[in-house]
């Protein structure tokens, strides 16, 4: 068997596993940036009820929803790719743990299958089982976070009660004995699945919890628990961006007179520049809501860097772009289509 074989054969490893998920991970999450980048971009001046303690709180909009989302996931993509640095290292040449007397070169074999960099120390090499898949269980958790609300907002926002946004009857689910039900089943199970991926990487700390340096039978129940969940989050993640792809929204929702206090701040910010004092302008707003006489326009001027009328799509897109361009996964698959072809 030649080199370049055994070579290929033993970089069947973990951390080149964990290295091939995470990409795919990586691009699915990028489709759903994407997609809510898009839509946040179209619906930009469509105005939606914001709430605090879920409370009526002040005017809110379909892009300032759909963009929070998307720049939540550049974040979720910067903790991926610190994952992903994390286990680009090449553990190769550790043996059993304490190396070995072979006369081998491991930055050959670093650069020869794309690894960023080394575990140097070979014992480390051993004892990063675990912590690459507790950091990886992590990343995954926040993407997870981020679906997970989504989806809480999403079957809200359908509820009747609210009536923000619909979808084709084909993406919801009946009742077996209530005709007019339209359930958000797939947001609901998107939540579910997501909130199992939050609870890993702490399944992962305790399974690993005092292990000693060197290498333990324990390490090997972790596949067992992570690769299942990188399937489960794929999944929600192409199923998340489904549904929003068929999203339709309410227009003019805030014309309904049961709205009128979200504009409350708007008239107080009015007063205020006129020149009188917030706590005087506030108080009389106030009177005027407790008097049953409150007066207000529906018309905006939020101009201010990620405002309704200033949402920075193109910022936030940028932002996405320059930490994909970061992962470099394309090194990892060139690299071995050289050696195969060698």
């Amino acid at each position: 068997m030649t080199n370049k074989w055994i070579i290929i054969i033993r970089f069947n490893k973990i951390s080149h596993k964990l290295k091939l998920k995470l990409n795919e991970i990586n691009s699915e999450v990028d489709d759903l940036f994407d997609l809510l980048i898009s839509l946040a971009e179209q619906y930009k001046d469509v105005l939606l009820p914001g709430y605090t303690h879920l409370q009526l709180a002040m005017p809110s909009s379909f892009g300032l929803w759909l963009g929070a989302y998307a720049e939540s996931l550049v974040d979720d993509i910067t903790v991926l790719q610190a994952a992903y640095k994390v286990v680009n290292k090449n553990p190769l040449g550790s043996a059993a743990g304490y190396g070995s007397s072979f006369p081998i070169n491991r930055m050959r074999t670093t650069e020869l299958l794309g690894f960023e960099s080394l575990n140097y120390n070979v014992v480390y090499a051993q004892m990063g089982r675990g912590k690459a898949e507790r950091i990886t269980a992590m990343a995954m958790a926040n993407i997870a976070d981020t679906l997970s609300k989504l989806s809480m907002d999403a079957s809200l926002f359908m509820n009747q009660n609210f009536g923000f946004i619909q979808f084709p009857e084909e993406l919801t689910t009946g009742s077996s004995i209530m005709p007019h039900k339209k359930n958000p089943d797939v947001f609901e199970l998107i939540r579910s699945y997501c909130n199992r991926i939050k609870a890993l990487p702490n399944e992962i700390m305790m399974m690993t919890t005092n292990l000693p340096s060197g290498y333990h039978r324990d390490l090997q129940l972790l596949k067992e628990h992570l690769f299942p969940a990188f399937t489960e989050l794929k999944n929600c993640l192409e199923m998340a961006s489904l549904m929003i792809q068929n999203m339709e929204v309410k227009k003019d929702i805030l014309e309904d007179p049961k709205y009128q206090y979200l504009f409350s701040v708007e008239e107080v910010n009015k007063l205020v520049l006129t020149g009188m004092p917030f706590r005087d302008a506030y108080k009389q707003v106030g009177a005027s809501i407790e008097a049953g006489k409150f007066t207000y326009s529906t018309a905006l001027a939020h101009t201010h860097e990620g405002s309704i009328g200033n949402i920075g799509t193109a910022i936030i897109g940028e932002k996405m772009k320059a930490v994909l361009a970061e992962m470099g996964y394309e090194k990892v698959t060139q690299r071995i289509a050289e050696l195969l072809n060698t």
